[in-house]
């Protein structure tokens, strides 16, 4: 283990809150519509972080699973289902690795369709950030100044003025401190409905399956590999990882996670550079979890919410600079695969550009001088 592996400093602690963005919004929703346990949801997240960190040596960004999430708060699932969907998903992660099929469609995807999928998710995050950011537009604006301005600040990184601006507009208003309450509360211990692990596929599982192996396995997989050449992860391993996070942590109240392409290029743009990040992000997740997990609904609520948004809005423009360097078809490519993504979902837009960078290279192949047999 190299020391360099394990940094903890301020631009560090900053890494660690880039991708709070993704998790603040559906935490809330689970633990305000499903009742899940805020104990549990933080704990187990914050300890997934620290084994991320602890196993990789570099930033991993820890996300709830976003179709998931938003059919269980819209539908208005049990706990118990949503804990059922997370132990599913992952025996499908360890069924993926074990037929070798994710090496599969990983030798069978090419650049310019995960290029593809980085832009709809950046479009994506754009969206969602602008409306958060519109709710009080200056604020949002202020967000992205700051996000700009104090990016490679050492003394005053990005993300932790963010953090606490956020903080102290609370306070001015008056909705920080009554909303604070100290205790301890430990996670709790989960006896899974296995007659609820089908219907929960069926009903989110299943189109879950196609937006994970993109977004957070090929998408996150290739990300790494540009921000970090020498400590490449291969998507079997990231999957291997995400089957055993997602059958562990349902056992403590934990909610279903995977990896993703946003969060790593939000904590990477605010600072994350170690390992360090997963361990800080992790160990201020489950302080939250453990000591203020009857405060979290209230002060998530308080917090404003147009930051989250302008930070969100910088992330998105970073995802969407991967694809300057293409060229040609392979440009092309990458913007008919984004912009089915953005028009329908993830999964047709990289069937969609898979099936037709193979048939363009197929045409190719047969277009070259001695080609014909």
């Amino acid at each position: 283990m190299r020391i360099r592996d394990f940094e903890f400093n301020l631009r560090e602690l900053a890494g660690s809150m880039g991708d709070f963005g993704t998790l603040f919004p559906l935490a809330i929703g689970y633990i305000v519509v499903n009742r899940m346990n805020p104990a549990g949801l933080f704990f187990m997240m914050g300890m997934t972080n620290i084994v991320t960190g602890l196993v990789y040596h570099l930033p991993m960004p820890v996300e709830p699973k976003k179709v998931i999430a938003a059919v269980a708060i819209a539908r208005r699932w049990s706990p118990e289902r949503i804990y059922a969907s997370g132990i599913g998903l992952g025996l499908t992660w360890f069924l993926l690795v074990i037929t070798g099929l994710i090496d599969r469609l990983a030798r069978w995807t090419p650049k310019s369709v995960i290029r593809g999928i980085q832009l709809a998710l950046g479009i994506q995050l754009f969206i969602t950030g602008f409306g958060m950011a519109r709710e009080a537009w200056w604020l949002g604006l202020l967000a992205v100044l700051l996000a700009l301005v104090l990016k490679d600040n050492p003394r005053a990184p990005a993300a932790l003025v963010l953090m606490g601006l956020g903080l102290a507009i609370s306070a001015w208003q008056g909705t920080l401190w009554p909303n604070l309450r100290f205790g301890f509360t430990p996670p709790p211990l989960i006896l899974p409905s296995w007659r609820e692990i089908w219907p929960a596929m069926v009903g989110a599982g299943l189109a879950q399956i196609p937006l994970s192996i993109t977004n957070a396995i090929l998408a996150t997989s290739a990300l790494l590999q540009e921000y970090f050449p020498d400590k490449p992860v291969p998507p079997k391993r990231l999957m291997l990882n995400m089957g055993v996070m997602n059958v562990i942590s349902p056992l403590f109240g934990g909610m279903p996670m995977c990896h993703g392409a946003g969060g790593l290029a939000g904590q990477y743009y605010f600072g994350a550079r170690t390992g360090g990040t997963n361990i800080i992000e992790g160990l201020i997740e489950i302080g939250l979890g453990v000591f203020l997990g009857g405060s979290l609904t209230g002060l998530f609520a308080a917090f404003p919410m147009a930051i989250i948004g302008g930070m969100m809005i910088v992330v998105a423009f970073q995802l969407g600079k991967f694809g300057l360097d293409l060229r040609g078809a392979d440009l092309a490519i990458m913007v008919v695969t984004g912009a089915i993504s953005v028009g329908t979902n993830m999964a047709l837009g990289f069937v969609a550009g898979l099936a037709i960078y193979h048939l363009w290279q197929g045409k190719w192949a047969h277009a070259r001088p001695g080609s014909a047999t």
